[in-house]
C-alpha cells in the first residue's frame, strides 16, 4: 500500500511540474537531448522524476523516454515498481493520452444504443480492419451502452469509399453493422449525397495520434487501442462513474 501511495505521489508530482513549467535544470536537459534524438523528434517536455535522478523526456509522438542530467544516456522502456509491479511509465502514458470526451464531434459519428445506453464509449474504426470487425462482434454481447463509431479510414483508399457509401445510406448504423458483421456492402453513394465526414475524422484521428484501429475512448477520456475482449471492456466501464 505504501508503494502504491508513493507511486501516486510521484505521478502527481510529474504532472504538476509539467503544468507549471520547466525548471532551469529541466530546460537545460531539453536543450541537450533534443538534437541527439534526430531531426524528426521534437521534445514536448522534460520533467525530473523521483526515479533515481532520471528525467522524463516526452516527445511529439507521446513517447516517453528517460535520460540523465547530462543527457548522455537514453533509457527506452518501462519503469516498474519491483514491490507492487505497478508500471509507472504506462500510467504516465495513459494520463497524457487522455482526451476531453465531450469535445468529440458526435454529429459525425454513427450512433448505436443498446438497453438504457448509460455507459458510453467512442470507437475509431476502419471498414477494412479485421480487428474492428472482431470487436463489433464483442459489442453485440454488451448491453446498456451507447457506442459512437467514427469511421477512420487509414488502411486503404477503398476504406474511404466504403465509409462514404455507408454514411450516405438511409440507415447509417444499420449499414455499418451489415458490413462489419455480415460483409454486406452498401450501394455506391448517390450523387445527391454531397458531404461526408471522412476528411474531418481523418484529421481528428491524426490530431489525437491514433495510429491503429480499433481505438476505443471512454467517458473519462482514457483510451484502449486494439480489439480487446468483453471482460476487459466491462472491467474498464465499471471503473467509470
Amino acid at each position: 500500500m505504501k508503494s502504491i501511495k508513493l507511486a501516486a505521489v510521484a505521478l502527481f508530482s510529474i504532472a504538476c511540474t509539467s503544468a507549471v513549467g520547466q525548471s532551469a535544470e529541466e530546460a537545460a536537459v531539453k536543450k541537450l537531448i533534443e538534437p541527439r534524438l534526430g531531426e524528426r523528434a521534437k521534445v514536448v517536455s522534460v520533467t525530473r522524476t523521483p526515479y533515481s535522478g532520471l528525467f522524463e523526456v516526452r516527445t511529439n509522438n507521446n513517447d516517453i523516454l528517460y535520460t540523465d542530467k547530462k543527457a548522455q544516456y537514453l533509457f527506452v522502456g518501462n519503469i516498474i515498481d519491483t514491490t507492487t509491479y505497478q508500471n509507472y511509465t504506462k500510467a504516465r502514458t495513459d494520463e497524457i493520452s487522455k482526451i476531453k470526451f465531450s469535445d468529440l464531434p458526435f454529429d459525425s459519428a454513427l450512433k448505436m444504443v443498446k438497453g438504457n445506453g448509460k455507459r458510453v464509449m467512442a470507437i475509431f474504426e476502419d471498414p477494412n480492419c479485421g480487428y474492428c470487425k472482431r470487436f463489433r462482434h464483442t459489442l453485440q454481447e454488451m448491453d446498456n451502452v451507447t457506442v459512437y463509431t467514427f469511421m477512420y479510414n487509414i488502411l486503404s483508399e477503398d476504406s474511404g469509399v466504403k465509409s462514404k457509401n455507408i454514411w450516405c445510406s438511409p440507415d447509417r448504423a444499420k449499414a455499418w453493422d451489415e458490413w462489419m458483421l455480415n460483409g454486406k456492402a452498401q450501394a455506391p453513394a448517390p450523387e445527391s449525397c454531397l458531404t461526408n465526414p471522412n476528411e474531418k475524422i481523418f484529421e481528428l484521428g491524426q490530431k489525437l495520434k491514433i495510429t491503429g484501429t480499433p481505438t476505443i475512448f471512454f467517458a473519462d477520456g482514457s483510451r484502449i487501442p486494439g480489439a480487446v475482449d468483453l471482460k476487459t471492456v466491462e472491467a474498464k466501464l465499471a471503473t467509470i462513474k
